[in-house]
């Protein structure tokens, strides 16, 4: 009389799914983000990133290596910028990267990081032929910290194209005490189950079911592995077997509802439908938006039939047709809020991040009417997808607004610049008039002859002092005065006194000849270099009234050219993010709708059910409601 939905038969293949390791940042291996940075540069550019700032990190980054800043670690850089062009999904331009990297004969593990990084964003994008290549071309060189990552997203590719025997045998090899190792066995048991291998597969989904986990995230793999081990032994008709499984799945987890309508199906498969209206009964008054708890409705009244009691059946029915309606009506209340932009604009608000990047994520749902009913379209890779799209879409129009608004200011930075320049010109010409270097070095000449003469004819009054030559001049004069005075002794007295006080002078000005000669030495060359230095600056400012006007010009050209590229560009983002915005909305509408189609059946098979109950109830006794247990 019913059929069996879809969803108990698929929980396994769900469970396969959501085993996979969550990813983990890129690409910087955490044994290798310690390493001292010898280029600050490059520093700055890791900086951004280690703070999640993606795009400031990239655009830093080409910057530096524009200007060849990045030495010694350039090779690194192109990983780096290569990993964050494929978050961005350039995977044409960080496939060109890896393969100059290795062309120009890059280091191994330089070469390896770079293929496993492409095969793994390429799988997180849907990419599996092209995730299969990249993998293939890792070698050995990966670093340890990496290797087990590579064994995970190895098999499940093998798992994504049906070879479930080949991802056995390749996680057979993954240390089960390694961090990863318990998602390994998880995968592991899943993927030998479905190659046939059940009772190996088994046996390794029940140690993780019963082995202790430490914290939150193992708990929930406990959980996986506990409800993809009921629905297995449910679909071996093992009821028992699944009823046991299903009982250690934590009731207050996100695999609780599967685990009940689990439940109740093991209690009917062992013909015990009083005991299956336990868990359906609880189930049933949970969130109506959640697939089990649908289901759940419409197995209750079946349970009910079973028992006999058509009256409490019927009751059933058309309660869960009621209900049916009820969710349908809140799904077109979803459907029109998604379409009229709440639930985008929901996203974002409640979930803000600062700059574009493929690893952020939707933490939490938006403000909205029966928003739970977007959770199952969120968990959807596609949506997923298309959104981050959209708001790397909404990021870039933002950064194009701004750059915009930057333009304008740069634009009036210049212009300052340019009246500054042609106001200070006129002073700094006369400065330079002022400053007559053509008569500054023909004093320098005469005055270097007058040193080299004095050193060539060894002449130490040359290099007298003013107090000296004053004295000089004295001394010539009395000796000039003494030659009209007679032969007096008062005469000979001063001659002889002046010819001591011209011996002394003469000997001191010969003593102090080579310290001076040394001084005026040195000063004739800071007089050479004050002069070449002023010169230079003179030639400076004559090619600045040259190139400046041109350089003014050059920043014009290019604001203007980088002004029109923006004014191209902001329409042809705008049109992409609305485009975007419709197929984001579109997919959740979709998804919907799937909805709205599954309640459909729901509702047709029970009001099928409800006819059945009356065509039975004119044909079969009544059965006493008192056999059925209160609700």
């Amino acid at each position: 009389m019913f059929v069996r939905p879809l969803l108990a038969a698929a929980a396994l293949l769900s469970c396969a799914a959501a085993g996979a390791a969550p990813p983990k940042p890129w690409p910087v291996p955490a044994n290798e983000a310690a390493r001292a940075v010898a280029a600050p540069h490059y520093g700055d550019a890791l900086f951004h990133f280690f703070q999640d700032r993606y795009f400031t990190s990239i655009t830093t980054l080409m910057a530096s290596q524009h200007f060849q800043r990045i030495a010694p670690h350039d090779d690194e850089a192109e990983v780096l910028r290569g990993g964050m062009l494929l978050s961005y999904g350039l995977h044409k331009e960080a496939g060109e990267i890896f393969a100059r990297l290795i062309d120009k004969g890059a280091a191994p593990a330089v070469r390896d990081r770079a293929w496993f990084y492409l095969a793994k964003i390429r799988y997180q994008r849907g990419f599996l032929a092209e995730a299969d290549d990249a993998v293939a071309r890792i070698g050995a060189d990966l670093p340890q910290s990496l290797e087990e990552d590579r064994l995970l997203l190895q098999s499940n590719l093998m798992m994504a194209r049906g070879d479930y025997a080949g991802a056995a045998a390749l996680l057979e090899g993954v240390d089960k005490q390694s961090p990863l190792g318990q998602y390994a066995r998880y995968n592991l048991g899943v993927a030998q189950v479905k190659s046939g291998e059940v009772d190996k597969g088994v046996k390794l989904l029940e140690q993780i079911g019963l082995t202790p986990a430490p914290d939150e995230e193992m708990r929930a793999l406990r959980d996986k592995a506990n409800l993809a081990l009921g629905f297995a032994a449910l679909q071996a008709a093992k009821p028992d077997e699944a009823r046991q499984s299903l009982q250690r799945v934590r009731m207050q987890g996100m695999l609780s509802n599967k685990a009940l309508l689990g439940f109740g199906w093991a209690a009917a498969e062992l013909k015990d439908p009083k005991q299956a209206l336990v868990p359906w009964l609880e189930l049933a008054e949970s969130d109506a938006s959640d697939a089990a708890v649908l289901e759940a409705r419409i197995a209750i009244p079946y349970a009910y039939a079973e028992l006999g009691a058509y009256g409490e059946a019927t009751e059933q029915y058309n309660a869960a047709i009621a209900a049916y309606d009820a969710e349908g009506g809140r799904l077109d209340e979803s459907i029109g809020a998604i379409r009229s932009g709440k639930l985008l604009e929901g996203l974002v608000e409640r979930n803000p991040g600062e700059e574009m990047g493929w690893f952020w994520n939707i933490g939490e749902l938006p403000e909205m009417p029966y928003a739970s009913h977007l959770t199952q379209v969120m968990a959807g890779h596609e949506f997923q997808e298309a959104f981050k799209n959209w708001r790397d879409l909404r990021f870039l129009a933002t950064n194009l607004k701004d750059w915009e608004d930057k333009l304008g200011v740069f634009g009036d930075m210049l212009d300052n610049r340019r009246r500054a320049y042609a106001e200070r010109l006129p002073a700094v010409q006369a400065q330079a008039r002022a400053v007559n270097l053509k008569a500054l070095g023909e004093r320098r000449d005469a005055v270097t002859s007058e040193v080299e003469r004095a050193l060539r004819e060894q002449d130490p009054q040359a290099f007298a002092t003013v107090k000296d030559r004053e004295l000089l001049d004295l001394i010539d004069g009395l000796k000039q005065g003494l030659k009209d005075v007679g032969d007096s002794a008062e005469a000979e007295r001063i001659r002889e006194r002046t010819r001591l006080v011209s011996g002394a002078l003469t000997w001191r000005l010969a003593q102090e000849y080579p310290a001076r000669a040394w001084d005026a030495q040195k000063d004739l060359k800071v007089i050479d270099a004050e002069l070449a230095l002023a010169r230079e600056r003179e030639a400076a400012v004559a090619r600045a009234q040259v190139e400046e006007p041109a350089r003014h010009e050059d920043f014009a050209r290019r604001i203007a050219e980088l002004a029109a590229r923006i004014k191209g560009l902001i329409p042809r983002v705008a049109a992409l993010s609305d485009a975007q915005r419709k197929e984001v909305q579109e997919i959740a509408v979709a998804e919907l709708n799937r909805q709205k189609e599954r309640l459909a059946v729901y509702s047709q098979q029970a009001r099928f059910s409800v006819a059945q109950m009356y065509d039975r109830a004119t044909t079969e006794p009544q059965k006493k409601d008192s056999d059925a247990p209160a609700q």
